[in-house]
């Protein structure tokens, strides 16, 4: 697959997409893309010197090299971080290394629009090293060979530039059009959930179930997967458990799901007790990679058994949330839901009677409106472009 075309191909296509009396209207252009998709590229063409590394690729390779410099437990402490791919590509790649770059799938994507190589934001940046509380990179990785190909980095919904000539006459977008620095994917879906306030949580019960928790407290620790973004003077605390409805949809359809949901009571909570996992392994709320799924025993009611998944989920959900408050994390007082779960109203109730707190499915999920979100911020700001 050759992502980078793909990708410029999709990018190009969705302007051509932006209705033509609507062009002249476009004030501001951000973009989201999944954190940790990595590029190399030619810090003079910007073309790429490496093939792109996903953000779900891993570099065990790298993974002892970079616990070696990191402090204990800290994000860039995984295989799939951005970091682990910069140090194994700068190991195995013998070639000469004097104008190499890297940077993150947004980031090259505003290069096409905006013509200035060599930036990106603090929340793409965070699985590199960036420490986003101090905005800098950190000692223990500039005193690294290779941190000469780190990118210059700004706020999420900075200004850049304009919207390079050549783009801004072939689609007819106006001369003041603004490329503002962007975000990555989870942080554009949780601020189209516009949750605002500490306190405000987004989960997202999609094939796993994730969390999001605006706290005015800074959390990480590497064993559990939590890490923190910044959002302005605020933090977005954050984790993964491997639960979700990719363990629903091993065992039933999403007509069965919509059928059996309707039979469920969510007043009242069942007596089964199982860790629905789609494979061996949890990180988040408890750490244990050797983790086996429990499903078992099944009921002979069908209706029976996707109320104990569904509890049994929610209880994990109860569990993730209560870790966060114990690792000093502000306390949640509300959820919002995005993702293919979001839509099973029962399941909002038995989570809401678990949580005890009030769950509603947000109105926007789409990264995409986070994005155009961030991109309002960036026009509604003061200028400064060199």
């Amino acid at each position: 697959m050759d992502w980078v075309s793909s990708w410029k191909m999709t990018l190009f296509s969705l302007l051509e997409d932006v209705p033509v009396s609507l062009r002249p209207l476009i004030a501001s252009i951000s973009i989201d893309g999944t954190s940790a998709t990595t590029m190399i590229i030619d810090s003079t063409t910007g073309e790429p010197l490496w093939i792109p590394l996903l953000y779900n690729e891993s570099c065990p390779d790298a993974l002892p090299i970079v616990k070696s410099i990191a402090p204990a437990n800290h994000t860039v402490c995984s295989g799939s971080s951005t970091l682990c791919k910069l140090v194994s590509w700068w190991n195995s790649d013998d070639s000469n290394k004097e104008h190499a770059l890297l940077l993150h799938q947004a980031d090259w994507l505003l290069w096409l629009l905006h013509g200035k190589l060599g930036i990106s934001d603090y929340n793409n940046a965070l699985k590199v090293g960036y420490d986003p509380e101090h905005d800098s990179y950190p000692s223990w990785l500039l005193s690294q060979p290779y941190s000469r190909v780190l990118p210059s980095v700004k706020a999420p919904g900075a200004s850049i530039g304009y919207l390079q000539e050549d783009i801004r006459t072939q689609f007819g977008f106006p001369k003041d059009c603004v490329v503002c620095t962007g975000t990555t994917d989870s942080i554009a879906a949780f601020l189209a959930a516009r949750a605002t306030q500490p306190g405000k949580a987004v989960t997202s019960l999609g094939s796993t179930l994730a969390i999001k928790l605006l706290s005015t407290s800074r959390i990480e620790d590497a064993r559990f997967g939590v890490y923190s973004h910044r959002l302005d003077d605020k933090w977005l605390v954050g984790g993964a458990s491997n639960t979700g409805g990719a363990v629903l949809r091993q065992i039933f359809t999403d007509e069965q799901l919509e059928k059996l949901s309707e039979q469920i009571n969510p007043m009242e909570a069942s007596p089964l007790d199982y860790y629905p996992l789609h494979t061996v392994g949890e990180r988040f709320p408890v750490a244990d990679p050797k983790m086996v799924p429990r499903l078992q025993p099944r009921p002979e009611s069908d209706v029976e058994y996707l109320h104990g998944i569904l509890e049994s989920i929610a209880r994990i959900e109860a569990k993730a949330y209560s870790l966060l408050k114990g690792m000093g994390a502000t306390q949640v007082d509300e959820v919002f839901t995005a993702g293919g779960g979001a839509k099973n109203r029962t399941w909002a109730k038995i989570r809401e009677r678990v949580l005890g707190l009030p769950v509603s499915r947000a109105i926007q999920t789409e990264a995409a409106y986070g994005a155009a979100l961030l991109a309002l911020k960036g026009a509604q700001r003061d200028i400064d472009i060199p």
